[in-house]
């Protein structure tokens, strides 16, 4: 969840109390001394804004300056040059003894020049760490002989590091203050690109990074017994840091942060240890002085005093320098526009709080973090969380975070639902730290917050949602010092956990999705989920424990099939997203292992829990699917035949109990799986399933038999559709063809459309079961033409013969009263055309072109009858208003799995595309609903025909606008139901996209029959309604626009010939859709005067004009030579503000006139004077233009007129 990277309201009135407070504490929390020479710095509109209370901080700051302190001194490194000018006097002074290396220093010029590039230390840095010690020490030893060259070297390299290429002199060091210097640095940064060496993701410069920070932090190290106190090196650098840090250049100010914030992390180690060593010293000298007085060494404790003073001399001027960094530049970057310098601040703050606590881990350093979790950019976030990880890690720290945590928790919780994944992610890891280091900061609803996410489709987030979860019950169970012992039993430990985890999911509502919460366990309570002895043997306890109820039970069962199922397949369920896609050599074994022991544990068992719970649908439907995850190969291997013999004997016993339809898809499935031929019991499974079904077929034919010769009563009803019902379920998954169940089924179904007597209780399962018998034959004739062996033609024959009538049947099912058997009749008529549509006979499956099987007319209209009655109607939406959103929801999936089965029928060509109309038409208004499925048709169905696509698309629009003539009759074109028409032309438009020639005649094609249409006659001559559909033009309107230039002008043209010819019913109705057209069609207009012919500018051959054509026609931007070729249509639906006034069609032709004189007498588009131009204006624009384009073309040279008449050509033979 992102935020601004300033803190809220609630948050400024901490930050200045914690401001106040710790400004004025202990020197290790106060506010920092300034550097000799530092000054108050501008704002350089790099940061972002200000809250009072910092500005109340720097007013503090200055006001501890004192008034002495100088603010307009300029350079940071004036001051030490100065300093350092007259102490190298005073030693020039004393004797001529320094003479000769004073000499050499001044005759060393290429030593001057070296240091001046900076590039030994640079090239180490590229090169990689194993040198930069040793060159570091070389340095260190330059330094040390002078100082200055030294550091001019240590200062070439920063620049280089920012990827400047310039330097900086020894004379620009000692002549020019510190913002002179950068602002030369700035002035000469002209790169050609914006990358620097820190910016760039290559390995070299990756390398380079991890080798800069190395250089900072081995630099304080060399230099941590005597140079980082000599006052020089340290405090110049610190400032040129502060300077560089300042700069508006982004270079700059990441690279010296950086070096800055690792340059601070040094000092920290160094302070670190000599507040160690002084603590120590402070010992030995209590030790020391508690001596009796003949046993104490004055000498020793004078020694141990001087150490102590020493070191806490030392340790002011670390505090100093570190404060100095912290004010100069952490303070202003860590809100620095440019995230990767946020993050770096906060990085590093991180690690000055976790080494040096005792300074850093205050809330007036807290503050920061907390300040920053609020922060725009995801990856800052992150730091900030990761940095609070750390910290709250460690148990003593996070009793010191009390007044933080309590004033950020808030926050804390509320990014486990951030935008960014990963910053979820580490949020609910942060807070199970919390929960398992600080107790009763988290409340119950901040808990429950957080256990949804075990849910979540994110498999990162789940897991870590688990694993709070899993901290939060074990919390419960065991004191904190009894989580992690081991002097419990697992199988104790085991049922703890899973009587506090069971409440949790029964009370979550989510009981469908055990599998997504195991999964999100997993990685932490595998073992509590993988003891299968204790949650079998709590299972088969009796009597139940005490307090186990039955949905406890279900859950139980539930989840245990979970924990099956994820330790044998390892895989995330359907629709977590798991990074990971293999497993290693050590997870397939470990994966084995577990699904041995799960096999040898649950075999025996599993008939005792099958007999226990096979009354329960509830309970028995997931025991049902234990056995696909066990190896069953073990049934043979290890001689448990009788098991198995139990299990089959139990599997029958719940079907035979059952005719719920998932119970017995889940026992087929199961018995599918027994009955696979390369088991070694194959033959004893498959010999029970034949003994079984033969039991269901002569129980079916005699009952049905009966009823067909007696009327249907209400209990042999039942029995005869409750055997139906098994035999189709179990037919699905397998081959009874041998057993002829084909002939009764339809049969039966022909006795229930002559009569209607047949109840749909027996109706349905009676077509489920002759559907699954003509694909289990189909299925055995493609298998066989693909071996080689081809069938006879009387099979073929025969096989067509039971398709046509099965299929005749389920038509007359289509009108059927009742609802379901409709439905049902829907399915399988689009699965069978489906499958024995045109691509049955593909694929060296030639001989089975008998079968194939197309939709009559009358079918296809049944069908999209349908459609409109149970898919397209509003009736049944507002009938499930007030009915449970789940059932809603369940129903809307039924409504969707009916159109994605007749759309499959136009993608594959099993039906006439025309009939796509029917599904097109209701884009727009069911686009919530089935927008995804029918966007998918349309350009499935693009891609097959263009030109009949199009047909489609104006016969959809042609539908609407009829029926809604009928039913408002001229009224309804200026109701809102004609707008959204209008809306639904517009989205068909944009399938057209931008690629006009490869739509150009599908789209003239489209127009002409649209014009066609708005100009057609009534039925009755005697009506008196006139042209009823000329309000389709501004329909047609909305296409104008991927229209080539030609076809405009001939469109216009046939436009105003149909007018022309209808002119006799011009007062007949309101032609105001004839001007929108019109105008759609017309060029644009130009309002400058006209040129002759000879100054036209001479274009290019016709290869390049075409291309430029085509390149106007996608970007819209005119060239000289086409603006009157391809342009922004005058009107559309949306420069088009009101209806234009009635016209007076034109009687007559036009005077012709010359292309400029065209283009530049209409007015352009924005103006006022195009939306009301005057009937004779339009006249003069459309009418006879197409006629003349001839006469147009004289302006042009000889080729380009041949290339614009082949072009009006093309156009014209579009319009054949």
């Amino acid at each position: 969840m992102a935020s601004s990277s300033s803190p809220p309201p609630a948050s400024r009135g901490a930050r200045s109390s914690s401001s106040s407070s710790s400004s004025r504490a202990s020197p290790q929390a106060a506010a920092p001394t300034p550097l000799p020479g530092s000054r108050r710095r501008r704002p350089t509109g790099l940061e972002a804004p200000r809250s009072p209370d910092e500005e109340e901080e720097e007013e503090e700051e200055e006001e501890e300056s004192g008034p002495g302190a100088d603010t307009d001194s300029g350079s940071d490194f004036e001051r030490t040059l100065r300093s350092r000018d007259g102490k190298r006097a005073a030693h020039e002074a004393q004797g001529s003894r320094r003479g000769p290396k004073q000499l050499r220093k001044d005759n060393h010029s290429s030593d001057a020049q070296k240091s001046m590039r900076g590039g030994n230390l640079f090239e180490a840095v590229k090169l990689g760490k194993s040198i930069i010690e040793s060159v570091l020490d070389e340095w260190l030893e330059s330094y040390k002989e002078d100082h200055d060259l030294g550091f001019l070297e240590l200062v070439n390299f920063l620049v280089q590091s920012c990827g400047h290429k310039g330097v900086v002199t020894y004379e620009m060091l000692k002549s020019l203050q510190n913002s002179h210097i950068i602002q030369q640095l700035t002035e000469s940064f002209h790169e050609n690109s914006a990358d620097y060496p820190l910016s760039l993701s290559t390995p070299a410069w990756r390398r380079f990074r991890r080798g800069f920070c190395e250089v900072m932090a081995v630099l304080v190290h060399h230099t941590q017994y005597d140079v980082v106190y000599d006052e020089y090196l340290m405090d110049n650098l610190i400032a040129l840091l502060t300077g560089m840090s300042d700069s508006q250049v982004r270079a700059f100010r990441h690279t010296s942060t950086l070096a800055a914030m690792k340059l601070m992390t040094g000092l920290m180690h160094v302070a670190l240890s000599v507040s160690l060593q002084k603590d120590n010293s402070q010992r030995q000298y209590e030790s020391e002085r508690a001596k009796g007085l003949n046993r104490r060494a004055p000498e020793k404790l004078e020694e141990l005093l001087e150490q102590h003073k020493e070191f806490q001399e030392k340790q002011k001027e670390l505090e100093n320098l570190m404060n100095a960094i912290f004010k100069g530049i952490f303070v202003h970057r860590y809100r620095d526009l440019v995230p990767e310098i946020r993050s770096i601040c906060m990085e590093e703050m991180g690690q000055w709080m976790q080494h040096y606590s005792t300074s850093f881990l205050t809330d007036g350093y807290l503050k920061y973090v907390g300040w920053t979790l609020h922060d725009k950019q995801g990856e800052v976030r992150l730091k900030c969380l990761l940095t609070l990880q750390e910290l709250y890690r460690n148990q003593e720290m996070a009793s010191r975070m009390e007044l933080f945590t309590s004033r950020f928790k808030e926050r804390m919780v509320s990014m486990t639902l951030d935008k960014e994944p990963q910053v979820a992610v580490e949020a609910v890891r942060l807070l199970t730290l919390i929960l398992q280091n600080m107790e009763d900061v988290l409340t119950d609803s901040d808990c429950e917050s957080i256990f949804p996410l075990v849910y979540a489709s994110s498999r990162p987030l789940a897991v870590a949602a688990g694993e709070f979860l899993y901290k939060n019950l074990t919390c419960r169970l065991w004191a904190p010092e009894g989580c992690a012992r081991g002097d419990e039993k697992p199988c104790e430990g085991a049922r703890a956990f899973l009587e506090q985890l069971l409440p949790f999911f029964m009370e979550s509502e989510f009981h469908d999705h055990a599998a997504y919460l195991v999964d999100s366990l997993w990685d932490c309570a595998a073992h509590l989920l993988k003891d299968w002895q204790g949650i079998t043997g709590l299972l088969l306890e009796e009597p139940p424990a005490e307090g186990f109820n039955d949905q406890q039970e279900s859950a139980l069962i539930m989840t245990l099939v979970a924990s099956m199922r994820q330790a044998t397949e390892g895989q995330p369920p359907i629709g977590r997203v798991s990074g990971k896609k293999t497993l290693t050599a050590r997870e397939r074994k470990i994966q084995a292992a577990d699904r041995l022991r799960l096999t040898q544990h649950l075999i025996p068992l599993l008939p005792p829990l099958l007999a226990k719970f096979s009354a329960d649908v509830e309970k028995v439907v997931p025991l049902l699917e234990a056995p696909r995850y066990l190896d069953l190969r073990l049934y043979s291997t290890g001689r448990l035949e009788k098991y198995l013999e139990l299990l089959v004997a139990q599997l029958w016993n719940v079907v035979e109990k059952h005719t719920d339809k998932e119970v017995l898809e889940t026992s087929a499935r199961t018995l599918s799986a027994l009955c696979c031929p390369e088991l070694a019991f194959y033959s004893r499974v498959d010999s029970a399933r034949s003994c079984f079904v033969d039991q269901l077929a002569d129980k079916f034919q005699h009952e049905a038999s009966e009823l067909l010769q007696s009327s249907f009563v209400e209990e042999d009803v039942y029995s005869l559709a409750a055997t139906l019902r098994r035999i189709a379920v179990f037919h699905s998954a397998h081959d009874l063809t041998p057993w002829g169940l084909f002939a009764p089924c339809t049969h039966l179904l022909r006795h229930a459309v002559d009569t209607g007597e047949v109840p749909k209780q027996v109706v349905i399962p009676a077509m489920t079961c002759s559907h699954f018998s003509l694909l289990w034959e189909v299925a055995h004739l493609s298998s066989s033409t693909s071996s080689g062996s081809l069938p006879s033609q009387v099979q073929l024959l025969d096989l067509k013969e039971k398709v046509t009538s099965f299929c005749s049947l389920c038509q007359s099912c289509l009108v059927d009263t009742d609802s379901d058997i409709q439905e049902q009749a829907f399915v399988l008529l689009s699965d069978l055309l489906l499958i024995f549509g045109p691509q049955l006979a593909r694929r060296g499956q030639e001989v089975l072109q008998v079968l194939v099987c197309k939709a009559e007319p009358a079918l296809q209209s049944q069908l999209a009858g349908f459609l409109m009655d149970h898919i397209f109607s509003h009736t049944e939406a507002c009938e499930m208003d007030h009915e449970d959103k789940e059932l809603q929801i369940e129903a809307l999936h039924q409504r969707r799995s009916l159109l994605a089965g007749f759309c499959k029928l136009i993608v594959y060509g099993v039906v006439e595309l025309s009939a796509a109309s029917d599904v097109f038409k209701h884009y727009a208004k069911f686009y919530n609903d089935y927008g995804d499925i029918i966007k998918e048709t349309l350009n499935r169905a693009r891609q097959i025909d263009r030109t009949e696509w199009a047909h489609t698309l104006l016969l959809s629009l042609q539908q609407l606008l009829t029926q809604l003539l009928l039913e408002q009759g001229l009224a309804g074109i200026e109701s809102s139901a004609f707008l959204e028409i209008r809306d639904l032309a517009r989205r068909f438009s944009l399938l057209f996209g931008l690629h006009r020639l490869q739509y150009r005649s599908a789209l003239v094609k489209l127009h002409k029959d649209g014009i066609k249409f708005a100009f057609e006659e009534p039925a009755s001559p005697s009506s008196k309604l006139g042209l009823v559909n000329l309000p389709f033009l501004e329909l047609l309107s909305e296409f104008s626009p991927r229209l080539l230039h030609p076809d405009k002008a001939l469109l216009l043209s046939y436009l105003n010939t149909m007018s022309q010819a209808h002119a006799s019913h011009q007062g007949e109705l309101c032609w105001a859709s004839v001007v929108v057209y019109r105008h759609s069609l017309s060029p644009p207009e130009d309002a400058a005067a006209p040129q002759p012919c000879s100054a036209a500018k001479k274009i290019p051959g016709s290869a390049a004009k075409r291309k430029r054509l085509d390149e106007s026609s996608v970007l819209g931007s005119p060239t000289p030579s086409s603006s009157s070729r391809l342009q922004t249509p005058l009107l559309t639906s949306t420069a088009l503000k009101g209806r234009p006034p009635l016209l007076i069609l034109p009687a007559g032709p036009q005077e012709s006139s010359s292309e400029p004189e065209f283009v530049h007498r209409v007015p352009p588009l924005d103006s006022q004077h195009s939306r009301e131009a005057c009937p004779s204006q339009s006249q003069q624009d459309g009418s006879g233009l197409g006629q003349r384009l001839d006469r147009l073309i004289l302006m042009e040279e000889t080729e380009d007129k041949q290339e614009s008449t082949g072009e009006e050509e093309d156009g014209a033979e579009f319009m054949e």
